[in-house]
């Protein structure tokens, strides 16, 4: 067994890379870690292009037998534990990562599903993530992201997500305006969440809507509210006047699924 036992390694290198969004964009590549991404990452057939696996951490007992049987057949590479922690993004590593291929040239609206979920500008990793997971959750398909929003394989959203990203069709947009137009043209309307209306968001249906969620600090912004068929928003009580993003997200997506199971 061939071990890696330098930082300037070419193969460590371009993995490092990885870790800035230009890299990421220019392979059409990113990095998941731990056992249970990768485990996921297994059983959705994601394009697993290579495996780091860390050779002290094996030695140690940290990864167990049957996560290594199951990376046998792919491209695994055993490196030094000096090694695995200059290229890993994590406090407290588990002592294996891997490079997926992205999963984005499907970006092909799906106009089965009863809601779709669109992110206007959103900019926090961990909202994202958490979205990404959530949208998985009611078993939603795909979300729509304005071209601001935060990168959807940034680390942080990786991890957040759970596995979601593995079975989330994420179809970013260049112009969100245009592709809203569009989609009504498919028979769907278009609701925003906004301060300024008294719709609450149980007052309305859920069928054949493009749910937008707005910047974690403007909100929706001005253009998309002047396409908008409905605006709609969280009834509180207390003083609060918003919510975190991923938060309102979560909220309307399970009264969505409220109405589907009742």
């Amino acid at each position: 067994m061939q071990v890696i036992s330098s930082k300037d390694n070419e193969i460590i290198k371009s993995i490092r890379k990885l870790k800035e969004k230009k890299y990421r964009d220019i392979e059409n590549c990113y990095l998941i870690e731990g056992i249970k991404l990768i485990k996921e990452a297994i059983n959705e057939n994601a394009k697993i292009k290579q495996i780091i696996v860390c050779e002290d951490c094996i030695n140690s007992g940290e990864i167990d037998k049957e996560i290594l049987y199951e990376i046998a057949k792919y491209n695994v590479q055993y490196v030094a534990e000096t090694v695995f922690n200059s290229i890993t993004d994590v406090k407290a590593p588990q002592g294996i990562l891997a490079v997926i291929e992205k999963n984005n040239k499907n970006n092909q609206i799906d106009y089965s599903q009863d809601i779709i979920i669109t992110l206007d500008d959103i900019q926090d990793p961990g909202n994202l993530g958490t979205i990404l997971r959530t949208v998985d959750s009611a078993n939603l398909n795909q979300i729509i992201l304005s071209k601001k929003c935060a990168d959807s394989y940034n680390p942080k959203v990786v991890r957040s997500t759970m596995g979601a990203i593995f079975r989330v069709n994420i179809i970013e947009v260049e112009d969100l305006r245009k592709t809203l137009k569009e989609i009504k043209q498919n028979d769907f309307k278009v609701m925003v969440t906004a301060l300024d209306t008294n719709n609450s968001i149980y007052s309305v249906d859920y069928n054949k809507k493009v749910i937008v969620i707005g910047n974690e600090a403007n909100g929706v912004s001005r253009e998309v509210q002047e396409i908008a068929d409905e605006k709609v928003k969280i009834p509180m009580l207390g003083k609060t006047e918003s919510l975190n993003a991923s938060v309102a997200t979560s909220i309307m997506v399970y009264e969505y699924v409220r109405r589907k199971i009742m």
